[in-house]
């Protein structure tokens, strides 16, 4: 049978339905930053292989200086203004509109995100756990600039590929824990069919306008934990753009502790962990004596 008009993407044999829906209220976080927080509050602690998602909102001279990360990654995705990222290696940049910044904080990394335009700064940032085997890898980055990251448009449909593949499109990111980063615009009447690979977790954050997913329609700043299936199926019948990320990956059903900013497998990792960054070793060594231009330290 041949695609309707206004569809994209080949039919689904089960299309997941809205399992959960939260909607994420500001929060404070950092120095003076906002943040909707939807993955890693306390209705919602981890849904595997994900830690956290915040939606967030920051103006100066508010921020996220200096703090440490270990045993997982994460993914910054600007979506107005621009931060200035710095770490304990002497890297230095700044993630502006569009840009994206995968960070692999793997045995340890301490940096900084601070505000780097005028007004009002806002992204999403999402923290993907590692499998045991990576937790203790070197720190690295991934980083994309707006006019790089893959886009595909068809029957309304436009997709930003900022991890795996939509629309025949592949982004070009290497994810360690396999994972799908989709940013979609749906306009009016389009209708979208994205597989989902069927052991893989996935969720909707909806950034713009209003949608249906599944059989559940929703707003801006709503979390959708998705049912079982082989993918998701959404309309845009409204009279304004719709956007959102469809965000989904692999399971690592393996034991996980989290302390603040350190992700391990057991309680020892973690007090180990706690007491490599008081001591600046096994990978904290170079935070004994670096501090960003900020100069301010967050405690956890």
């Amino acid at each position: 049978m041949p695609e309707k008009e206004g569809s994209s993407c080949a039919g689904l044999n089960e299309p997941r339905l809205v399992a959960r829906k939260f909607l994420a209220r500001p929060q404070p976080e950092g120095v003076g930053a906002v943040v909707r927080r939807s993955i890693g509050r306390f209705e919602l602690r981890y849904f595997d292989p994900f830690l956290v998602l915040d939606e967030f909102s920051v103006t100066a001279p508010a921020g996220f200086p200096d703090h440490p990360h270990r045993g997982f990654e994460t993914v910054t995705y600007m979506l107005q203004g621009a931060v200035k990222h710095e770490d304990f290696e002497g890297r230095t940049g700044t993630i502006g509109p569009g840009d994206l910044q995968w960070m692999t904080a793997g045995r340890g990394i301490v940096h900084s995100e601070m505000p780097a335009a005028q007004g009002t700064q806002k992204g999403l940032q999402l923290w993907i756990n590692l499998s045991s085997k990576y937790k203790m890898i070197e720190p690295s980055y991934q980083e994309v600039s707006n006019k790089d990251i893959t886009e595909a448009t068809k029957d309304g449909i436009k997709v930003r590929v900022i991890a795996g593949e939509a629309l025949g499109t592949k982004s070009a990111i290497y994810t360690r824990t396999p994972t799908m980063y989709l940013d979609f615009t749906l306009e009016l009447g389009a209708h979208l069919r994205q597989p989902i690979p069927g052991p893989w977790n996935a969720f909707v954050y909806v950034l713009e306008g209003e949608g249906i997913f599944g059989r559940s329609k929703s707003s801006p700043h709503h979390l959708l934990l998705l049912g079982p299936g082989d993918g998701l199926e959404a309309w845009n019948k409204s009279s304004k753009l719709l956007r959102f990320i469809l965000v989904g990956g692999e399971p690592l059903c393996e034991p996980s502790v989290q302390f603040g900013p350190f992700v391990m497998n057991t309680q020892e990792e973690i007090d180990q962990t706690v007491d490599d960054f008081k001591n600046y070793t096994n990978g904290f060594e170079k935070a004994r004596h670096w501090r960003s231009e900020s100069g301010v330290t967050l405690g956890f």
